[in-house]
């Protein structure tokens, strides 16, 4: 009984001092998740560019969940620690730690599907890419995302069963005599502390880790390719009658540059992900095995860990993202043209494009210096929109 009164009351002893400091790092927390992914959203629905990139659906559907827990589950928690003190009642303390659950858990199972959108992207085929990420299949995967974590968030914890035989654990925990408080306790027993974090935290992380372990194998075969690409041609200079020749290497390895790029920028995102979550799920399933002993600041750092990461995602996308960085700067900078998409063949006029045997071709006419319009040689590209530049 004492070991139990110790935990409960580990939440306790913040000074003025402290809560003044802890409420204005928490207070920076939500904003910067708020801000962040609204940007984010915002800067997918007015980009054209981004909106073709497949990727970028699960990217917006990601930026939606972060943003429900930085508006509906870090608030409350917040206010809680703050005031040492739950006063909205036992059944939306339920309702929070179920939407608690569940957004977290839709947050790393759509980093799983990017990852997964990412593999089949660059390490496949375009032809199969376009095969395996179908409209249909990308709503369905989405549609996972949301409806998978209410099977382990809104059932099981509203129907009781995360707390069967620790129920009267539970309650002693939830008062505080000493100070006459009440807390909005959450504690898990052991069949769902392991069902709970092998579905929202294990599987995710090992597709993960497969998925991204075969994209950085692919990568640094890229980068083998650049290398002799860029040999070759420092070594071959064109002739006169063919100034075009490495054209299409020239595509390929631009291609490669941004595929490589885009396989680091996730698996940093990744990475970050996995830092802030890792120390929480692992905790998660060890707590309940050494009999509900580990001390509550503890998990409360731990939670809030995971909490940032949240906020920590749209700032990945701008420092790392070159199309990102782009759209959040036109929006910030209220569509300054500075900081539109440039042109990436100089003066040009609408291309059009034709299909021979299955690949797509495009046709660019460049303005010459006689006024007149040339037509460029065809360039065979991917059609897959997140490896080329849009005509349009």
């Amino acid at each position: 009984m004492e070991e139990l009164d110790v935990n409960v009351s580990s939440s306790e002893g913040f000074g003025i001092a402290e809560k003044i400091v802890l409420l204005s790092f928490i207070s920076a927390v939500i904003l910067m998740a708020i801000l962040g992914n609204l940007l984010v959203m915002v800067a997918v629905c007015r980009d054209r560019q981004l909106r073709k990139i497949k990727t970028n659906y699960f990217i917006v559907s990601l930026a939606f969940a972060d943003l429900l827990v930085s508006v509906l589950v870090m608030p409350f928690g917040a206010m809680e620690l703050v005031q040492d003190n739950w006063i909205y009642g036992e059944m939306f303390c339920l309702v929070r730690t179920s939407l608690d659950v569940l957004l977290t858990t839709a947050s790393i199972l759509h980093l799983c599907c990017i990852s997964l959108d990412r593999y089949y992207a660059i390490c496949c085929q375009p032809l199969v890419y376009r095969n395996k990420m179908t409209p249909l299949r990308i709503t369905l995967m989405l549609g996972g995302c949301w409806v998978i974590p209410t099977f382990i968030s809104f059932l099981p914890i509203m129907q009781g069963w995360n707390s069967i035989g620790i129920i009267d654990l539970i309650q002693q925990r939830q008062f505080n005599k000493a100070s006459n408080s009440t807390y909005c306790i959450f504690m898990v027993n052991k069949p769902y502390a392991i069902t709970c974090s092998v579905v929202a935290f294990y599987i995710p992380f090992l597709l993960m880790v497969l998925a991204y372990h075969r994209i950085y194998v692919t990568a640094r075969a890229h980068a083998r390719q650049i290398r002799l690409l860029q040999r070759a041609g420092n070594l071959a200079e064109p002739r006169p009658q063919e100034p075009r020749q490495h054209a299409p290497d020239q595509h390929s390895s631009h291609r490669m540059k941004t595929e490589t790029k885009a396989a680091k920028t996730l698996c940093i995102i990744m990475g970050c992900f996995c830092l802030c979550w890792a120390p929480f799920f692992v905790t998660n399933i060890v707590d309940p095995f050494i009999n509900y002993t580990v001390p509550g600041k503890l998990w409360t750092a731990f939670l809030w860990l995971g909490y940032i990461n949240s906020g920590l995602n749209p700032f990945l996308y701008a420092f790392l993202n070159k199309a990102f960085r782009r759209a959040f700067l036109i929006i910030l900078c209220c569509g300054d043209e500075r900081y539109r998409r440039p042109s990436i063949l100089g003066q040009t006029v609408p291309c059009s494009t034709t299909t021979i045997n299955g690949s797509t071709h495009v046709l660019r006419y460049t303005v010459l210096h006689n006024g007149h319009h040339q037509e460029q040689e065809k360039l065979p590209i991917h059609t897959d929109p997140e490896s080329q530049e849009s005509c349009f």
